[in-house]
């Protein structure tokens, strides 16, 4: 089995390191991944300038771009063969409820699923966790047992792993996204030369994240494993907006 590593916190962060350790002992793996940080870069492509491909010492490729650059350029032109999955992470933080919108990690998946391969991000329930072996081990699992009973259709999973020892967790949930209240406002400072800039504010807490939810799920020491899709239309609306529209003459 093939498997193509990306993250978005860089080639040199641990958590992409402990998965690539443990991958790599029931998988070929590629490792494709930003040069530098890019949490937060969503689901960006580089069209503006070239991108560079280089290879760190360790085997890990690095590119100047994006996380979804990294995933794209591996799979359309870098590597021999396509991959049978894409794994993002282990990422440094967690990616759940509106997370996911701006997450490189669950981007990074994104573009291998878009691609048509079974993809999975993987992520941490906070920063500066400690027990990216826990996460990494969950991976493994899931890998295994796809390798045994593979999936029904196109797949992309939003793994999040509780920052605990492998043995404290207390199962794995099946979840949807829940949702945050509004963000926290922005922290604005002065510079030496006395010009003021901003740091976007903190998340704001769970405003859904009820039972069901990857919040619960975590908050309960549980893995969870949200099944996401790409497809942005509000199929529910779609009546509703045609009704609204049906008076418009202009547009008849």
């Amino acid at each position: 089995m093939k498997i193509l590593l990306s993250n978005d916190d860089g080639y040199f962060a641990p958590g992409l390191a402990v998965l690539a350790e443990h991958i790599a002992k029931i998988a070929d793996i590629t490792v494709v991944a930003p040069e530098r940080n890019r949490s937060g870069a969503s689901n960006s492509l580089t069209l503006d300038r070239p991108l560079s491909v280089r290879k760190a010492g360790n085997g890990f490729f690095y590119v100047n771009g994006t996380p979804t650059d990294c995933v794209h350029i591996a799979l359309t032109g870098l590597m021999d063969e396509m991959p049978d999955m894409v794994i993002s992470g282990i990422n440094d933080g967690a990616n759940m409820g509106d997370d996911t919108i701006y997450s490189g990690t669950v981007a990074a998946a994104m573009e291998g699923y878009l691609l048509g391969i079974p993809s999975i991000a993987v992520s941490m329930s906070q920063h500066n966790s400690t027990h990216f072996e826990t996460a990494a081990r969950v991976a493994v699992e899931l890998v295994q047992h796809y390798q045994q009973h593979g999936f029904k259709s196109s797949t992309l999973l939003n793994v999040n792993i509780p920052d605990i020892a492998y043995e404290a967790l207390q199962g794995r949930s099946i979840t949807r996204l829940g949702k945050r209240h509004k963000a926290e406002p922005v922290v604005q400072l002065k510079t030496p030369r006395n010009e003021t800039v901003y740091w976007v504010g903190a998340a704001g807490q769970p405003n859904d994240g009820g039972e069901g939810t990857d919040f619960f799920a975590i908050a309960n020491n549980k893995v969870s494993i949200s099944p996401i899709q790409v497809d942005l239309t509000s199929h529910t609306q779609l009546n509703d907006i045609k009704e609204w529209l049906s008076n418009a003459s202009h547009w008849n």
